[in-house]
């Protein structure tokens, strides 16, 4: 009897084992497109990433470089104010996209461009997302405005 508790328990804890296993490699399997890391201008050209990799861009929309191409192709460049990534982008834009202003893109970059397939702008007049503010203040380019948090 007590041979059959202990060999219960082994069964047990092997099961439960196997379980955890399996829901970890399930749960990073379908993450694995879900995950797109943060990049600046400046990082992108200092280590370029793989063609098919797909990750965010995020910067200020470069005064004077936004072209409206034929349809809803629309390019431009956005800087981080240390470098500048052009951007194709077909879709309809957001309201609140301007030159000059933040902006974050989801893409790949490929041959020089960022192929973006979403494109995210800023939501008032001092919202910036937080990984645009953290790139722009490195480079030096970033104001904080009056009443902001972290000021």
């Amino acid at each position: 009897m007590r041979g059959l508790k202990k060999k219960r328990r082994i069964q047990i804890v092997m099961v439960a084992a196997a379980a955890l296993v399996l829901s970890t490699g399930l749960i990073g399997y379908a993450m694995r497109d879900g995950i797109n890391f943060f990049r600046a201008p400046s990082q992108i050209l200092a280590e370029p990433p793989a063609p098919t990799e797909t990750f965010r861009i995020g910067g200020l929309v470069e005064q004077g470089s936004l072209v409206r191409g034929q349809g809803e192709t629309v390019r431009f460049s956005v800087t981080d104010g240390g470098a500048s990534i052009p951007v194709v982008f077909t879709g309809v834009l957001p309201d609140l996209f301007a030159e000059n202003e933040g902006m974050v893109g989801t893409g790949r970059y490929v041959d020089g461009v960022f192929e973006a397939t979403e494109i995210l702008a800023k939501h008032d007049e001092t919202y910036m997302p937080k990984e645009v503010k953290d790139a722009l203040e490195e480079q030096g380019v970033y104001r904080h405005y009056e009443g902001e948090e972290g000021t």
